[in-house]
């Protein structure tokens, strides 16, 4: 059964994602829209937050179960992230979304620096949006 899953964060690194899930397949790149990219917690993580005309830049793969069984324990599923969905060419498509919204904070410089090496194999041109987060 193919799952599809949007990656914002970390994720969007390929090189990495790809390396750990050998079976996963990038389908696309995506904009969710109304949501924006926030760090929360100790470990200054990426998170998503409800923000109405703004869009995250991410990508779509096509998973398996194991592949999902292994991201839930990576996102610390469902202590930390629960799964949120949404309807893309009627297609259900799973993200992970933070259980507790703590306070924002300035990105740990190593989940920062994979986020933003993603962006850039991705070929997203909005790299600058997180200039603040410098």
């Amino acid at each position: 059964m193919n799952i599809y899953y949007f990656a914002y964060g970390t994720n969007l690194n390929k090189k990495i994602f790809l390396k750990k899930f050998k079976e996963a397949k990038l389908i696309k790149k995506y904009n969710l829209k109304n949501f924006k990219v926030v760090f929360r917690t100790k470990y200054k993580i990426p998170d998503l937050q409800k923000k109405i005309k703004s869009k995250v830049p991410g990508v779509i793969y096509r998973i398996n179960r194991d592949i999902e069984k292994k991201l839930d324990k990576y996102e610390e599923y469902p202590k930390v992230y629960i799964k949120r969905y949404f309807k893309n060419k009627n297609s259900k498509i799973m993200f992970y979304f933070m259980k507790k919204k703590s306070p924002e904070v300035k990105p740990n410089g190593y989940y920062f620096k994979i986020m933003m090496q993603g962006y850039r194999q991705n070929n997203f041109k909005f790299i600058n949006t997180f200039s603040k987060h410098l």
